[in-house]
């Protein structure tokens, strides 16, 4: 069992273009009337996009650039009359791993970039992995 803190490495794949500027201005889910996006992907991983196509799900893990780490405890939903609950229980961006999961659909694929949605995410939103959506017959 390890009880010291180690420390890995994430670094970014992409970036997120959206309309959505601020945090306050960002929905709570994807569903909940958030825009399509861009997503930026770096040139040198472009090759990884091979088999995507416009109309697939994927599930695009995001690094919340402008969470609060400190945070272990929220009222969901942003709401002070919801009871406090962990973090790990909600989908809050503040934890001490600010990771996002966005399940989207591939509108269009341009080059490097997809425009892919519904998401939440705000303009700016560092992108540290993709990943398919199996069925239940893939897993």
């Amino acid at each position: 069992m390890m009880t010291t803190r180690e420390t890995y490495s994430l670094h970014p794949i992409g970036f997120i273009r959206s309309t959505v500027r601020t945090r306050r201005d960002a929905p709570c889910q994807g569903s909940e009337g958030a825009p399509d996006v861009w997503l930026d992907l770096l040139p040198d991983v472009a090759p990884g996009l091979l088999g995507i196509e416009s109309g697939a799900e994927l599930i695009v893990i995001t690094w919340f650039h402008q969470a609060n780490r400190e945070v272990l405890q929220v009222h969901p939903r942003k709401n002070p009359e919801n009871p406090l609950t962990g973090v790990f229980f909600t989908r809050s961006p503040d934890r001490p791993n600010p990771l996002g999961l966005h399940r989207v659909i591939v509108r269009e694929i341009s080059g490097h970039q997809l425009r892919i949605g519904p998401m939440e995410a705000i303009d700016g939103t560092p992108v540290v992995d993709i990943k398919v959506v199996l069925d239940s017959s893939e897993r």
